[in-house]
């Protein structure tokens, strides 16, 4: 697995070591060795999948909290991952970093606490799995509008099929001051 950059810090684009043959391939989804050397020592303790199809929008999603960091992947298809530094303290607050992710050349994600989160599917269908560090919580759930104009990212599709809490996000600015000090 190798550790590929990213213009925000904290974030890991990892390119894991992939196997092709005549049969298909293998490779190695998680190994906690391999992540601690690159700096991730967090325990997990849950395993997420959601299926959607295309033009399906989910996010900007973040908990608070002691928050939840994300190890994002997708399994099947293929997505457009966004990350936006949500820490208040951070010199890029604000500031975005979108990723593809898809089943052909099995990139994941680390996403630290302290970041927003969300994914468009530009595949048929995909299927997105996420290894977290915090349990599922409604009462900690948050997010901020996908569509933020300060935030600015510039999704290929302008009108994404969202849910109905998706659609009536805040935006980043107007819950500023009440995001934790992570």
């Amino acid at each position: 697995m190798e550790s590929l950059p990213t213009q925000l810090d904290g974030l890991l684009h990892l390119a894991p070591d992939v196997h092709r043959d005549d049969r298909g391939f293998f490779l190695e989804t998680f190994r906690g060795d391999k992540l601690a050397s690159f700096g991730v020592r967090e325990a997990f303790v849950q395993d997420n999948q959601s299926r959607s199809g295309r033009g399906t929008l989910r996010g900007m999603h973040f908990a608070v909290g002691v928050g939840q960091g994300k190890l994002v992947r997708a399994a099947r298809g293929s997505v457009l991952d966004v990350v936006v530094d949500i820490r208040r303290s951070s010199p890029t607050f604000g500031r975005h970093e979108a990723f593809e992710l898809d089943d052909v050349n099995h990139h994941q994600l680390w996403v630290p606490v302290g970041f927003a989160h969300g994914f468009l599917v530009v595949s048929e269908v995909a299927d997105v799995c996420y290894r977290v560090t915090a349990y599922y919580d409604p009462g900690l759930e948050r997010g901020i509008a996908w569509d933020d104009p300060d935030i600015g990212i510039a999704w290929p599709d302008p009108h994404p099929r969202l849910s109905e809490r998706d659609r009536s996000l805040p935006t980043l600015e107007s819950i500023r001051s009440e995001l934790p000090g992570w």
